[in-house]
């Protein structure tokens, strides 16, 4: 397969920043031929050079949904970085380029008996990859409750408000928001660490709905200290990821 068959060109239609100079999501158009499942991630590139081809290449997940016309990511500027900071510079109008090949497993694929509780935990743009999983029909067939729990540094940094508003006012209590802020006080929350939660049985406190492996299943997004520590404290709690053919109730995304 030659290097043109392998990604599309397509044109940034939208930049939205969430936080000035660090969070940002960018919409792109959308080829025909990429098509994926909920919580995968795409490739994008840029070229080193002006209207040289994309050499430089970086793994992010899709916000939208499966269905929609336009793709949508979202990204932090990390601020000696070879690829974000470029990311950061485009406007609307310029292009970026997107391979045609998803990648990733942090998908319902990994939970096909479903459950009784699917708990999102995500650090940072972790979240992004929840995102077109709650969207999705799917997830909400195979599960009763949905509990997305986001861990950042401070509240201007809880990205999708609006997104999440609308989640709540269309699932109702089926749907949990847990914005856990480190940082900086929250009215209703406490500025305790994600992985400290889950050791302490806070999270399941602060959800008021268990956190049972023998009913839920667990996926994990974001920092990679944050998923290595997550891992083995819920591990310990009865959550394993699959293998060898068995479903597991536990799923881990690592990208960067």
């Amino acid at each position: 397969m030659s290097t043109e068959q392998r990604y599309t060109k397509e044109t940034i239609t939208d930049i939205r920043y969430w936080v000035d100079n660090k969070l940002f999501s960018i919409k792109t158009t959308r080829s025909p031929e990429f098509q994926f499942k909920p919580g995968q991630f795409a490739r994008l590139g840029l070229p080193e050079q002006e209207n040289g081809e994309p050499t430089l290449w970086r793994g992010f997940s899709m916000v939208n949904p499966v269905d929609s016309t336009d793709l949508e990511f979202y990204a932090v500027v990390v601020p000696d970085g070879q690829f974000s900071p470029r990311l950061a510079a485009l406007s609307i109008g310029d292009s970026l380029y997107i391979d045609k090949t998803p990648v990733g497993f942090l998908t319902l694929d990994n939970f096909p008996n479903g459950g009784k509780t699917l708990w999102l935990l995500a650090t940072g743009t972790g979240l992004s990859a929840y995102l077109s999983i709650i969207h999705d029909a799917t997830t909400w067939e195979r599960f009763d409750q949905v509990v997305l729990c986001h861990g950042v540094r401070y509240i201007n940094e809880l990205s999708y408000q609006e997104t999440i508003a609308q989640w709540k006012s269309q699932w109702g209590d089926r749907f949990i928001y847990l914005p856990l802020p480190t940082r900086e006080p929250h009215a209703h929350y406490p500025q305790k660490r994600l992985t400290h939660l889950i050791e302490h049985d806070e999270l399941a406190k602060l959800a008021g709905v268990d956190l049972n492996p023998a009913t839920d299943c667990v996926m994990l997004c974001g920092n990679p200290d944050m998923l290595t520590e997550a891992r083995k404290i819920l591990s310990e709690k009865g959550f394993a990821a699959g293998r060898r053919g068995n479903i597991g109730n536990l799923a881990v995304e690592k990208y960067w």
